[in-house]
Protein backbone atom coordinates (compact mmCIF):
# COMPACT_ATOMS: atom_id res chain seq x y z
CA UNK A 1 0.00 0.00 0.00
CA UNK A 2 1.23 3.49 -0.90
CA UNK A 3 0.02 6.66 0.81
CA UNK A 4 -0.33 9.93 -1.09
CA UNK A 5 -0.73 13.50 0.11
CA UNK A 6 -1.50 16.08 -2.56
CA UNK A 7 -2.29 19.78 -2.66
CA UNK A 8 -3.95 22.15 -5.13
CA UNK A 9 -5.48 25.60 -4.92
CA UNK A 10 -9.21 26.25 -5.09
CA UNK A 11 -10.64 29.41 -6.62
CA UNK A 12 -12.68 31.06 -3.88
CA UNK A 13 -15.52 31.98 -6.24
CA UNK A 14 -16.05 28.24 -6.86
CA UNK A 15 -15.63 26.98 -3.31
CA UNK A 16 -19.33 26.50 -2.50
CA UNK A 17 -19.96 24.70 -5.80
CA UNK A 18 -16.89 22.50 -5.28
CA UNK A 19 -18.07 21.54 -1.80
CA UNK A 20 -21.56 20.76 -3.11
CA UNK A 21 -20.17 18.57 -5.91
CA UNK A 22 -18.10 16.57 -3.47
CA UNK A 23 -20.96 16.27 -0.98
CA UNK A 24 -22.87 14.57 -3.81
CA UNK A 25 -20.10 12.81 -5.72
CA UNK A 26 -21.41 10.90 -8.71
CA UNK A 27 -21.66 7.14 -8.08
CA UNK A 28 -19.75 6.43 -11.31
CA UNK A 29 -16.81 8.52 -10.10
CA UNK A 30 -16.77 6.68 -6.78
CA UNK A 31 -16.87 3.33 -8.60
CA UNK A 32 -13.87 4.22 -10.77
CA UNK A 33 -11.90 5.37 -7.72
CA UNK A 34 -12.58 1.99 -6.10
CA UNK A 35 -11.88 0.04 -9.31
CA UNK A 36 -8.52 1.83 -9.59
CA UNK A 37 -7.49 0.59 -6.14
CA UNK A 38 -7.79 3.91 -4.30
CA UNK A 39 -8.96 3.61 -0.70
CA UNK A 40 -9.34 5.97 2.26
CA UNK A 41 -9.55 9.02 -0.03
CA UNK A 42 -10.24 12.35 1.67
CA UNK A 43 -10.03 16.01 0.65
CA UNK A 44 -9.55 18.75 3.27
CA UNK A 45 -9.77 22.53 2.92
CA UNK A 46 -7.40 25.13 4.38
CA UNK A 47 -7.97 28.69 3.15
CA UNK A 48 -7.60 28.49 -0.62
CA UNK A 49 -5.80 25.13 -0.58
CA UNK A 50 -7.21 21.64 -0.92
CA UNK A 51 -5.27 18.79 0.67
CA UNK A 52 -6.00 15.25 -0.51
CA UNK A 53 -5.00 12.02 1.19
CA UNK A 54 -5.41 8.59 -0.39
CA UNK A 55 -4.08 5.07 -0.13
CA UNK A 56 -3.25 3.03 -3.23
CA UNK A 57 -3.73 -0.72 -2.82
CA UNK A 58 -2.94 -1.93 -6.34
CA UNK A 59 0.13 -3.29 -8.12
CA UNK A 60 0.44 -0.83 -11.04
CA UNK A 61 -0.30 2.78 -10.09
CA UNK A 62 0.44 4.18 -13.55
CA UNK A 63 -1.91 1.69 -15.25
CA UNK A 64 -4.68 2.35 -12.74
CA UNK A 65 -4.32 6.12 -13.16
CA UNK A 66 -4.43 5.68 -16.97
CA UNK A 67 -7.60 3.61 -16.53
CA UNK A 68 -9.13 6.37 -14.41
CA UNK A 69 -8.13 9.06 -16.91
CA UNK A 70 -9.69 7.07 -19.77
CA UNK A 71 -13.03 6.72 -18.01
CA UNK A 72 -15.75 8.86 -19.63
CA UNK A 73 -17.59 9.67 -16.39
CA UNK A 74 -14.35 10.68 -14.68
CA UNK A 75 -13.46 12.91 -17.65
CA UNK A 76 -16.81 14.70 -17.32
CA UNK A 77 -16.25 15.11 -13.56
CA UNK A 78 -12.79 16.56 -14.19
CA UNK A 79 -14.20 18.90 -16.85
CA UNK A 80 -16.37 20.41 -14.12
CA UNK A 81 -13.85 20.37 -11.26
CA UNK A 82 -10.60 21.38 -12.96
CA UNK A 83 -11.64 24.95 -13.88
CA UNK A 84 -12.43 25.48 -10.18
CA UNK A 85 -8.93 24.47 -9.16
CA UNK A 86 -5.71 26.46 -9.20
CA UNK A 87 -2.60 24.23 -9.40
CA UNK A 88 0.33 25.28 -7.23
CA UNK A 89 3.29 26.78 -9.06
CA UNK A 90 5.88 24.29 -7.83
CA UNK A 91 4.11 21.10 -8.91
CA UNK A 92 6.12 18.58 -10.93
CA UNK A 93 5.98 18.44 -14.71
CA UNK A 94 2.74 16.70 -15.74
CA UNK A 95 1.12 16.98 -12.30
CA UNK A 96 -2.21 18.72 -11.69
CA UNK A 97 -2.34 18.09 -7.94
CA UNK A 98 1.14 18.46 -6.40
CA UNK A 99 2.24 15.23 -4.74
CA UNK A 100 3.82 15.86 -1.34
CA UNK A 101 6.75 14.10 0.28
CA UNK A 102 5.71 11.92 3.20
CA UNK A 103 7.97 12.62 6.16
CA UNK A 104 6.16 10.84 9.00
CA UNK A 105 3.68 8.03 9.50
CA UNK A 106 2.54 5.88 12.39
CA UNK A 107 -0.17 3.24 12.66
Amino acid sequence: MRRFGQVIGIKQEHLDEYKELHANTWPGVLKVIEDCNIRNYSIFLHGDLLFAYMEYHGDDFEADMAKMAADEITQKWWDICMPMQNPVADRAEGEWWKTLEEIFHTD
